[in-house]
């Protein structure tokens, strides 16, 4: 890939890199659109191998948010951060507050929220530097863990793939596979058991597969992810990193529908068409995890818990709507995905241009 920004031609509006050495705060903040309003996106906490993985991840997280934003029929913008380093050591209160000063310095074009390596304490003390900060604590007047709802979300999307591809949302006596129980997946276990489904599931974190086990003694563990794509499912979910679906992925999965919560699933362009032919129903990743944002974004209004998880609940119609659009103009659901969005963003963006007093 060309290096630096420019080079990537990816239509971002601005991307901002931040550095305090006192603290050793090394971050990137990418913001793709504002044509909605304010670019509103999680702050990732990684321990990236080198700063072009960071830009690469950047670019990609704060795009898929702007989609993500649109198509939850939200007046927000995409934006995403990332920072550089394990957040096991090198997180601390004063690189948390140095970072909230970065993002108080851009004056409301972003809004920051919680994401993979920061929680909501985290958010809690970036607060303190920044007025433009979602994802805190309740005591705070926050949403809290925006896990909740982004696991919701990702259910209503299963089921409403499941009622396009089987006659019925219904997911009781189906098998589905959960890569990565973590702080979204474990929750979509719990609703997927509940729902009568099999579970079956596979984690990196030993301590995660157990928490799992513990709270739900019926689901299956296998010992790796590539064990898990290949197992007799109806339903693939991966809700860990992004590139799940890659070549090799795809070419041994076999599940009828993947529909999950990590971010960025297709490896590359042209994966969904491959499941496409391939008969499997992919339900795009940024339509099925809106829920989080939805929790989140309603901290603006003053959150109420009730409002925001109704607001989720549209996640199954705004899937059954990008299915019916992928099968009306022939093309695979993540494009159909993709236009809606963009013709929301551009519906929107152009009423700018009427002038009000």
């Amino acid at each position: 890939m060309t290096e630096g920004v420019f080079g990537r031609e990816t239509g971002h509006e601005q991307v901002v890199f931040c550095q305090d050495r006192a603290t050793g705060l090394k971050a990137v903040i990418g913001i793709y659109s504002t044509a909605l309003g304010p670019a509103l996106g999680g702050t990732r906490f990684y321990p990236y191998a080198s700063e072009s993985d960071a830009i690469d991840d950047v670019l990609a997280l704060s795009k898929g948010m702007a989609y993500k934003n649109a198509l939850a029929g939200l007046d927000l913008g995409g934006g995403k951060a990332v920072i550089i380093g394990d957040p096991a050591t090198l997180k601390s209160e004063a690189l948390l507050r140095a970072y909230g000063r970065f993002v108080q310095s851009l004056g409301g074009r972003y809004i920051t929220a919680c994401d993979v390596g920061t929680y909501v304490a985290d958010m809690d003390v970036v607060a303190r530097e920044s007025r433009f900060v979602t994802g805190r604590s309740p005591e705070d007047g926050g949403a809290g863990d925006s896990s909740v709802l982004t696991a919701f979300g990702v259910f209503q999307g299963m089921r409403a793939s499941a009622d396009h591809l089987w006659g019925t949302p219904e997911l009781a006596g189906r098998t589905v596979g959960v890569a990565g129980v973590g702080k979204v997946g474990h929750i979509l276990v719990g609703h997927l058991v509940e729902a009568g489904a099999q579970v079956v599931v596979t984690d990196v974190s030993a301590a995660a597969v157990e928490r799992t086990r513990a709270a739900h003694p019926g689901v299956r563990v296998v010992d790796s992810a590539d064990e898990l794509v290949r197992a007799d499912l109806d339903v693939f979910a991966p809700c860990a990193l992004g590139g799940a679906l890659n070549d090799e992925t795809v070419d041994v999965l076999r599940a009828k529908i993947v529909c999950g919560a990590a971010n960025n699933q297709l490896a590359h362009t042209g994966i969904d068409k491959v499941l496409d032919e391939r008969g499997v129903l992919f339900a795009p990743d940024y339509l099925v995890n809106a829920g989080g944002v939805i929790q989140v974004s309603d901290e603006l209004h003053g959150f109420d818990f009730a409002r925001a998880q109704r607001k989720t609940s549209a996640i199954f119609d705004t899937t059954k709507a990008v299915f019916a659009l992928a099968k009306s103009d022939g093309v695979p659901p993540a494009t159909a995905a993709d236009r809606l969005a963009e013709r929301r963003m551009a519906e929107v963006s152009r009423l700018r241009s009427i002038m009000t007093p």
